[in-house]
């Protein structure tokens, strides 16, 4: 049994987030994270913290996770002025998984948590040694599911501090992201370099999505075993 999971429950209708809040409220998760509704949606921080409310509102006793992703969502209310407040309308709002480039709105936010009241857990991976040169406390990303032992290995450098090192594994992770994009990477993409790495099949992703190709896994393999990490790690 895992000691802490966050299940996301978010969706793009309220009652349907709800009854999710509730079932993962029901089988003891750690917490519950949600993303804010694409299709319809929300335009200012008023109608983003009220979307939001409810659902917390369904799980009252469950820490409460918001997930900002506005490369996917489109919904771009900075993350500064929805902190604004928020614990008095949601009581159990515990933090932000903050998942954007902007690290000005990543650092102001920190900034103001000068009491270290919320946790801000980065995840955009192949930025992640310079969100936690602003505060971060943590990150949740599809990368640390095949380079976890790297990332681990840069966040005992960071905290050393050995910074050096660190740059090290980050520009490593960075150079192995940077040659799989370019092919084009997904989520397809992710589960075939997951089940190389890991020897567990994690199968075929849903359509609209398709699989990988043989060619991408050929080429996403030999680049991720051509990359010499730091001590033989």
């Amino acid at each position: 049994r895992l000691d802490h999971v966050i299940i996301h429950v978010g969706a793009l209708n309220l009652p349907e987030c709800q009854e999710l809040a509730r079932h993962a409220a029901a089988i003891g998760a750690g917490g519950i994270a949600v993303i804010a509704p694409f299709f319809f949606k929300p335009t200012n921080k008023d109608e983003l913290v009220a979307f939001l409310q409810k659902v917390a509102l369904e799980a009252p006793e469950v820490p409460f996770y918001y997930y900002h992703i506005p490369p996917l969502t489109g919904v771009k209310i900075r993350v500064e002025e929805l902190l604004d407040g928020i614990k008095a309308q949601i009581p159990t709002f515990q933090g932000v998984k903050f998942s954007d480039t902007d690290l000005l709105d990543l650092a102001q936010c920190i900034n103001k948590n000068d009491t270290g009241e919320f946790e801000f857990l980065y995840g955009v991976d192949e930025q992640l040694l310079s969100a936690l040169a602003v505060g971060a406390n943590g990150a949740v990303g599809s990368t640390y599911n095949y380079l976890g032992r790297q990332t681990n290995l840069m966040l005992q450098a960071f905290a050393k501090p050995d910074f050096a090192l660190a740059q090290q594994y980050q520009f490593l992770t960075g150079e192995f992201l940077n040659f799989v994009i370019k092919l084009g990477f997904g989520v397809a993409q992710t589960k075939a370099v997951m089940t190389f790495v890991s020897g567990i099949p994690m199968g075929p992703p849903r359509l609209p999505l398709v699989d990988a190709s043989s060619e991408f896994i050929a080429k996403a393999k030999a680049k991720l075993d051509s990359i010499v990490w730091p001590h033989g790690n």
